[in-house]
């Protein structure tokens, strides 16, 4: 079954496979990377011994791939039979040779592809290999050898995500995740993104059927009558409550059969006096048989989520060695800055939990659940946050504003609540933590390695404003009020905030105002009017970035030619396509991101709705704002934390070791002891994972927005970094190969 392929050189035993290929290139000594985060444990881990502490510092770039535009790609590129799959310029899928990197197939114009990777299968013959992937809320497939889109899956090439959610398709503006699924044996295994306002669409996890597309099994992650959890929410809430939805990553243990989703938030993030209780399974680590969707047990690790806690990164199998037990266990890290570890099996607490009395909310309608849980384990990241705590680097009149704006708030600690027509201090922010994409693991040495984001945010609830008159704001003050305190006052971006300067010609209006609206990565969606959109777009317009076109770092490196490439589709199914034309496109008239439409009529549900933004202000605290910490389960310890990263103009005012805003995604771990991480100020670096020591780096002519893939080639390593998302001074956005001298 395809399970032994997509254990891979990530798999949770970590044994490598050989895969006897219909491609020339493979031989039974290749290593492939098929499948996101490395397989389907999504462990990060890589099993060869060429690679080595002594040696890192030889890493030579072997090619280079540029995206041949700016768009930002955050893309995890999967290897497989002598061939790489990356997402490239006119949002296409490109197909690469691995030895050469030259084009073997484009099919392009996919801007809404599944953002951060695909998901590979292959019958047991081999002869029948697919891509798989959401586009424009639909799965789709191409073929893997042509690149052209397989016609006989589904409805003449594609699956509706919208159908079958309880919602009209109106209503249902966007449902399909930026992380791609995980294939099971011959079953697709999906979360969704509902969108974060009230009444957004329910996250149900679905199974597909990988060849026809049928829906196999669907999992109420909001419960309805009848079905465990159902008494946690109020009655009837099933028809209109939001979310709880699956938008990082899926982990499974295909050994055991077993599926581990980090389930997210209900909706609204931050207001519940529509959903009072416990609200399973929101904020919750979720077991269920990958074939059946049954399920086995849960753990919530937020009780009526009131701060966005919703956790995303992936989920890990390890095996720990404790109190003369051995133990195979899951651990999951969280937004709210814990590592909570349970018995794989069980779900039985590793380390002792404890349900501990928390601030509660004055707002009207809330009630705010009385206790959280804590795990009997040290906190990756800073749970507080004080005047004693702001960045002593700011200028001095922002220094004070915000002294005088943290003394006034409301702050009681971990766990405050949103407070009413006041700012309250939530400490991990709401994009603070763990976050997608920041865990990996050595799986059988019971190690759990975190990237840490320190950012806090003020929350302020309140009623939604009345609209504005047209044409009140003009561009640039739109542009100061939701983008400036990230993007810089040019848009110049910096360190993992991408630049905006000729965004509009990189991506399109269309593109932007996609990802104004729904958010991206880091960023939040925005609720703007239809002539603040039109403002924005149009200052947008007016920054000018230059002339990008860079000097790739790989100078010596011998490129091909790349003049067009042999494109062989545009556009995805031709059905999907004319069906999507058919399908309203954006929110409908009056909505907001937030606001959303009325109450079912018949049920009894709040008067008022109170809305606040996400307010994250990182670099308001003291650095270091971003940390790698590696976890040692066995002593149920942390080993080390160090910064990772350092924001540039830090650097040029002589100030190190300050980590990066934003978070940083998780590193590749090896089995000879290094830690391979691409980190958002265009560094590619290795540490020691004993120490924590830094053992190498070197400069990348682009941003990494992802962590890397490995894999190895006639028994050769190479490592594929994607530094793709924006370009770095003298050079351009590229998938970068590096590997050993021969």
């Amino acid at each position: 079954m395809i399970a032994k392929i997509l254990t891979g050189i990530c798999s949770a035993g970590a044994v490598a496979f050989a895969l006897t290929s219909t491609a020339a290139h493979a031989q039974e000594q290749d290593r492939w990377w098929p499948d996101y985060g490395g397989g389907i444990a999504n462990s990060h881990y890589y099993d060869g011994d060429r690679i080595t502490p002594s040696n890192v510092d030889q890493l030579e770039i072997a090619w280079t791939y540029p995206t041949r535009d700016n768009g930002g790609y955050q893309f995890n590129p999967l290897v497989v039979n002598g061939v790489m799959y990356v997402l490239a310029r006119n949002h296409s899928l490109v197909a690469l040779d691995v030895r050469t990197g030259e084009e073997i197939w484009i099919h392009e114009g996919l801007p809404n592809i599944t953002r951060r990777g695909i998901t590979y299968w292959e019958s047991d013959d081999g002869t029948d290999r697919r891509l798989i992937f959401t586009l424009d809320n639909t799965i789709q497939q191409v073929d893997a050898a042509t690149g052209e889109s397989i016609i006989s899956f589904g409805n003449n090439g594609y699956v509706d995500l919208r159908a079958g959610l309880r919602r009209e398709h109106h209503e249902i503006y966007n449902i399909q995740s930026r992380t791609p699924g995980k294939v099971f044996e011959d079953l697709l295994i999906l979360g969704s993104t509902t969108g974060e306002g009230f009444l957004s669409p329910p996250g149900d996890i679905r199974a597909f059927d990988v060849l026809t597309g049928e829906l196999v099994w669907q999992f109420h992650t909001i419960s309805h009558p009848g079905e465990f959890g159902y008494e946690t929410w109020p009655p009837g809430a099933w028809q209109y409550a939001g979310a709880a939805n699956v938008w990082g990553e899926i982990t499974i243990d295909a050994e055991r059969g077993i599926a581990y989703f980090p389930v997210g938030s209900a909706t609204y993030d931050f207001y519940g006096a529509d959903r009072h209780g416990k609200n399973l399974f929101a904020n919750t680590l979720l077991a269920l048989d990958a074939r059946t969707g049954e399920r086995l047990w849960h753990f919530q690790h937020v009780h009526h989520d009131l701060w966005d806690y919703d956790p995303t990164s992936a989920p890990q199998l390890v095996t720990v060695r404790r109190n003369g037990r051995t133990i195979d266990a899951v651990a999951q890290a969280t937004k709210q800055g814990y590592l909570y570890v349970f018995d794989r099996m069980t779900g039985e607490p590793v380390f002792p939990i404890e349900e501990r009395p928390m601030p509660q909310s004055t707002v009207p309608g809330e009630e705010t659940w009385p206790t959280q849980p804590i795990p009997d384990l040290p906190p990756f990241g800073r749970l507080t946050f004080t005047v004693e705590d702001i960045n002593p680097y700011l200028p001095e009149e922002e220094r004070a504003q915000i002294t005088e704006t943290v003394r006034n708030a409301v702050n009681e600690g971990y766990y405050t609540p949103p407070a009413l027509g006041r700012p309250s201090v939530q400490m991990p922010g709401n994009r603070g933590g763990s976050n997608w994409g920041t865990t990996s693991a050595h799986p059988s040495e019971g190690l759990v390695y975190v990237m840490n984001s320190d950012a806090p945010a003020l929350l302020e609830l309140n009623p939604r404003p009345e609209r504005r008159d047209p044409g009140v704001y003009g561009g640039g003050e739109v542009y100061e009020m939701y983008c400036m305190a990230c993007h810089g006052e040019g848009g110049e971006g910096g360190g993992a905030v991408p630049s905006l300067t000729d965004v509009m010609d990189r991506l399109g209006a269309e593109q932007v105002q996609h990802v104004i609206l729904n958010g991206q990565g880091q960023m939040p969606g925005f609720a703007l009017e239809d002539d603040e959109f039109e403002a924005l777009l149009d200052f947008l317009s007016d920054l000018d970035g230059g002339d990008d076109e860079g000097v790739p770092v790989a100078e010596a490196a011998e490129q091909p030619e790349r003049l067009g490439g042999p494109v062989v589709a545009s556009g995805g199914a031709p059905a999907a396509r004319e069906f999507l034309e058919t399908m309203p496109r954006g929110r409908p008239p009056g909505w907001s991101y937030h606001e959303g439409p009325p109450y079912p009529a018949a049920l009894d549900t709040p008067s008022e709705r109170y809305y606040s933004d996400y307010n994250v202000r990182q670099n308001i605290i003291s650095p270091p704002w971003s940390t790698m910490v590696a976890y040692d389960l066995n002593e149920g310890t942390i080993k080390w934390q160090i910064p990772i990263g350092e924001e540039p103009e830090m650097v040029a005012r002589g100030i190190r070791n300050t980590g990066l805003r934003g978070d940083q995604r998780a590193p590749i771990v090896t089995s000879t002891g290094l830690l391979l991480v691409a980190t958002g100020d265009g560094y590619f670096r290795a540490i020691d994972a004993e120490d924590g020591a830094e053992r190498w780096k070197t400069k990348l002519p682009g941003t990494p927005g992802i962590f890397p893939s490995v894999y190895e080639l006639d028994g050769q390593p190479y490592i594929v970094v994607p530094a793709a998302r924006g370009a770095q001074e003298g050079g351009e956005p590229s998938y970068v190969v590096f590997t050993l001298p021969e």
